[in-house]
């Protein structure tokens, strides 16, 4: 799961300021869904940076899910101290952490609720299962601050 050695966007104080509303890039979504439709069955997993307190997701890096397993993910602890230097190093925070189920719809488990500790970013995921009847995947996004999940709308455009 998600582990982070601090809060960069409480730092600023932006948890008071969250948007309702994630607003991503058409190229960037559907990056997340091929990563997710790629390594399924087991979860995909993975962030998009962006730049401190713009909200503005820019950067995707898809991580390897170090569990290897289609009901779970882990960053693995290395992969992720690189991640968070590289990230500091560019002035970036975690905009959107993102993970694939792929039996189950795209709504937060209890497990991913008890490791969301990046109170700033929205936690987007996609289902690999169609358990709607409305397609082969969902794409939705979360706020997860202090075990309390608020679904938020997802805006795709072609550019910022």
């Amino acid at each position: 799961m998600w582990t982070a050695p601090y809060h960069p966007s409480v730092r600023g104080g932006r948890l008071s300021m969250l948007a309702d509303m994630l607003t991503i890039t058409q190229a960037l979504h559907d990056q997340i869904v091929a990563h997710a439709r790629k390594d399924h069955p087991d979860e995909a997993c993975g962030v998009v940076a962006g730049p401190v307190g713009s909200d503005r997701p820019e950067r995707f890096i898809p991580m390897v899910n170090a569990a290897r397993s289609p009901t779970f993910y882990e960053f693995g602890s290395q992969d992720l101290l690189k991640l968070y230097r590289e990230m500091d190093d560019r002035d970036e925070e975690p905009v959107i952490i993102y993970h694939s189920h792929t039996a189950t719809e795209a709504y937060p488990s209890r497990t991913d609720v008890a490791y969301a500790n990046e109170p700033g970013a929205h936690y987007v995921l996609v289902s690999t299962a169609d358990i709607d009847g409305l397609g082969e995947f969902q794409f939705r996004s979360f706020r997860i601050v202090e075990g309390e999940i608020t679904e938020e709308e997802v805006k795709v455009v072609e550019a910022y």
